[in-house]
C-alpha cells in the first residue's frame, strides 16, 4: 500500500510510480466517502495537459458515480481556475482537478476545490485523508451507464470561464490601447483560452505536449528564457505573460524582457485595486512575500495579514472576509471580485487592463510602486540536496538558528512557516523545505539583484557547512 499524503496544494506523485490508476481510485473514493458523509451530491472534475489526464479524470468520475454522486466532467483540458469557477457556476459541492500544477512533467496530482470556488480548507483535506481506503475499489460503473442514469454531464468549463472574463474586463479598452502582448502557455492549460481572449497576441508553447519539453512548467525566469529573448528582440511587444501547467500561477515581463516577479505584481495589483478601482479590504500574503506589501498596505490604511505558505490559507480568509489582494511568492495571486482562487490568466488581464487604463508601461507602473515603497529585487534558489542534509539544516534552524549568514549578521528571525532571517530593513533570507517537491528553497530580498545574489551565495556557503549525523 502506498501512503498518500496531501501537501500544500493537493496530492502529487510521480506517474507510474505512486501516481497510478489504483491510487487515484483510492483518493477519489476517500473524497467520495467524505462527500457522502457531508451529504454533498455534485462534483466538477477537470484535468490539465499532463500525461494521462483524461484517463485519471474519467476513472475519478466513475468512482464518484459508484457513490451516486453527480459528475460534471470537463471537455478536454482546462485550467484549475476554470474548475473552481465551474464549481460556483454549477452550484456544485466540490471540484477535482487532475494536475500537478508547476511540478516537473513526471508528476501528476489531485487537487480539491470547495463550493466557494477555491482550495479546500486544511481541516477538510485532513478529513478526506482520514478515510482514504487501503485498496482500490472495483466494480466501477462505465461512463455510458453514468450518462444514461443521469450521473454524468459533460460541461464546457473553458467557455464558461471566457464568458466570465468578458463580463468582468474592459476588453474594448484593452484592444483600443493596442498593447502587443507575448503569451507563453508553457504547454499548459491556459493556451486555448488566451488565444480566444487575446487573439492578436504573440503566442509561445501553445501546443498540447504532456512532456512540457522536459521542463517543469513553472513561470519563473530561468524557465522562460525564450519568452524573455523574444521580447528583447521585438520592440513592438510591451508585455509578457506566462502561466504554469494548470494556469493558476503567473510570471510577467516588461517591455525590455525583464522578469517581473510575484512580489512586484502583488504591489501593482494593490495599487490598481485600491487607487484606481476604489476597492478596499484586507491584504493577505504568505510568509515568503516581500514586506513591501505591508508597507504599501499601511500607506493605504489597510490591514495586512501574513499566513503560512499555501494559497489555501489565503482562500480560507477570503471566504470569511473581504480581501482586496491576496497572494504568494510562487505566482498564485487573487483579488476581490473574482473567485477566492489564484488565477494566472485573470491576474495577467488585470495588469494589462491597468496599463490600458493608465496609458503607462509596466516599467512606469513599477516605478510608481518604487516611489511609494522603495526599490527592491528578489530571487529564489531551489537546492536539490540529499534528505539527510536537508533535515540537518532544518534542525539547525530550529535548535540553533543562524546568527550570521556569511558576513551578514542576523538582526531578527521569524518562523511563521520556515525561517526568515532579517539582515536589515530591506534585506532578508528565508529557508524552507518545499511542501510538494524534494528540495530546500532559499529565498532572498535586497535593494538590487546583485545584492540578492550575494546574499544567496553567502547563505549557500553557510548551509553547506552543516554536518550530517
Amino acid at each position: 500500500m502506498t501512503k498518500i499524503k496531501f501537501g500544500t496544494d493537493g496530492w502529487r506523485a510521480i506517474i507510474a510510480k505512486d501516481y497510478t490508476v489504483d491510487n487515484v481510485i483510492r483518493v477519489a473514493e476517500g473524497t467520495a466517502k467524505w462527500m457522502q458523509e457531508n451529504d454533498y451530491q455534485k462534483v466538477v472534475i477537470g484535468h490539465d495537459c499532463r500525461f494521462g489526464g483524461q484517463m485519471f479524470a474519467e476513472v475519478s468520475a466513475q468512482v464518484f458515480g459508484a457513490y451516486g454522486i453527480k459528475v460534471n466532467l470537463a471537455k478536454g483540458f482546462v485550467s484549475t481556475p476554470m474548475v473552481s469557477l465551474g464549481v460556483v457556476k454549477t452550484k456544485s459541492d466540490l471540484g477535482v482537478v487532475i494536475t500537478a500544477s508547476h511540478n516537473p512533467p513526471s508528476y501528476n496530482g489531485f487537487k480539491l476545490k470547495s463550493a466557494y470556488g477555491g482550495p479546500t480548507i486544511p481541516i477538510h483535506i485532513a478529513q478526506v485523508e482520514a478515510v482514504l481506503p487501503d485498496e482500490p475499489m472495483s466494480g466501477l460503473p462505465s461512463l455510458e451507464e453514468m450518462f444514461e442514469n443521469g450521473l454524468l454531464n459533460y460541461i464546457d468549463l473553458e467557455n464558461i470561464y471566457i464568458e466570465h472574463v468578458r463580463d468582468n474586463f474592459d476588453l474594448d479598452a484593452i484592444k483600443a490601447a493596442n498593447i502587443t502582448v507575448a503569451y507563453d502557455a508553457m504547454y499548459g492549460a491556459g493556451q486555448r483560452a488566451m488565444q480566444k481572449i487575446l487573439p492578436e497576441a504573440v503566442f509561445l508553447h501553445c501546443d498540447d505536449d504532456p512532456s512540457f519539453k522536459g521542463q517543469a512548467p513553472e513561470p519563473i525566469h530561468r524557465n522562460l528564457q525564450e519568452l524573455s529573448e523574444l521580447i528583447k528582440n521585438d520592440p513592438n511587444i510591451k508585455l509578457g505573460i506566462a502561466n504554469d501547467g494548470d494556469a493558476d500561477r503567473i510570471g510577467m515581463y516588461d517591455e525590455d524582457g525583464n522578469f517581473v516577479d510575484s512580489h512586484h505584481i502583488l504591489l501593482l495589483l494593490l495599487l490598481y485595486m485600491f487607487k484606481y478601482k476604489n476597492e478596499t479590504g484586507k491584504v493577505v500574503i504568505t510568509f515568503s512575500v516581500t514586506d513591501k506589501m505591508k508597507k504599501l498596505a499601511e500607506q493605504f490604511g489597510l490591514e495586512c495579514e501574513v499566513t503560512k505558505i499555501g494559497f489555501k490559507y489565503i482562500a480560507e480568509i477570503m471566504t470569511n472576509e473581504k480581501v482586496i489582494v491576496g497572494g504568494e511568492e510562487s505566482g498564485g495571486l487573487a483579488v476581490t471580485g473574482h473567485i477566492p482562487e489564484r488565477d494566472g490568466i485573470w491576474i495577467g488581464l488585470l495588469i494589462l487592463e491597468f496599463m490600458a487604463k493608465t496609458g503607462k508601461s509596466l516599467k512606469e507602473l513599477i516605478q510608481d510602486v518604487y516611489d511609494m515603497v522603495g526599490p527592491f529585487s528578489f530571487d529564489r534558489d531551489d537546492l536539490h540536496i540529499k534528505e539527510d542534509q536537508k533535515q540537518a539544516i532544518i534542525n539547525r534552524c530550529k535548535t540553533d538558528p543562524y546568527r550570521q549568514l556569511g558576513d551578514y549578521k542576523v538582526q531578527k528571525l521569524e518562523t511563521i512557516d520556515g525561517f526568515k532571517f532579517y539582515l536589515s530593513d530591506d534585506e532578508w533570507v528565508m529557508i524552507r523545505p518545499s511542501g510538494t517537491e524534494p528540495v530546500l528553497r532559499v529565498y532572498a530580498q535586497a535593494p538590487t539583484m546583485a545584492g540578492v545574489r550575494a546574499l544567496l551565495s553567502a547563505t549557500h556557503e553557510t548551509l553547506s557547512a552543516v554536518s550530517v549525523g
